[in-house]
C-alpha cells in the first residue's frame, strides 16, 4: 500500500441534508460507483466542529462528514493546499467509504470486501415419531 493515500469512512448517513431538494443521504451513497470522484470541503463555520470536513459526491449531494478522529488532520492538509484526489470507494451499512491520495496522482482502490453471508434463521425441526394414526 502506498503511504500516501488511505481509506476513511464517510459518518452521518443518517440525517437528512438541509435545504428543499437537497437529497437522500443513504440514497446518494447507493448512486455512487467505485472510483466516482468525491469532493472534501473544510467548514470551520459548523457549530458542531470547527474541524468538520464535508464529503460531497460527483453530483454535488453531501453523503456527510469525515470522522471526528480523522478531520483535524485532513483538514489540515486541505487549508495547507496540499494535492489530493478522493474517490468512493465502497458502501456499508453504516458508513461510506472513501480513499484519498495526497502527493499527486489518482488513489487506487483496494479489493472489495467480501459481503457477509445472508442471515439465515431457519433450523429444521430435529426427527422425531412417526406422527399419524
Amino acid at each position: 500500500m502506498d503511504d500516501r493515500e488511505l481509506s476513511l469512512a464517510v459518518v452521518g448517513l443518517g440525517f437528512p441534508n438541509p435545504g428543499k431538494g437537497k437529497g437522500n443521504r443513504r440514497f446518494e451513497m447507493a448512486l455512487c460507483a467505485p472510483g466516482e470522484p468525491v469532493e472534501l470541503r473544510l467548514e470551520p463555520k459548523n457549530p458542531a466542529d470547527p474541524y468538520a470536513v464535508a464529503v460531497f459526491s460527483a453530483r454535488g449531494v453531501q453523503l456527510g462528514y469525515l470522522t471526528a478522529e480523522r478531520a483535524p488532520w485532513i483538514g489540515a492538509k486541505l487549508r495547507n493546499g496540499e494535492d489530493h484526489q478522493a474517490v468512493f470507494q465502497e458502501p456499508s451499512a453504516t458508513a461510506a467509504w472513501i480513499r484519498i491520495r495526497f502527493g499527486g496522482g489518482a488513489p487506487t482502490l483496494p479489493q472489495p470486501r467480501p459481503a457477509a453471508p445472508p442471515f439465515d434463521d431457519f433450523e429444521p425441526d430435529p426427527d422425531g415419531p412417526e406422527w399419524g394414526a
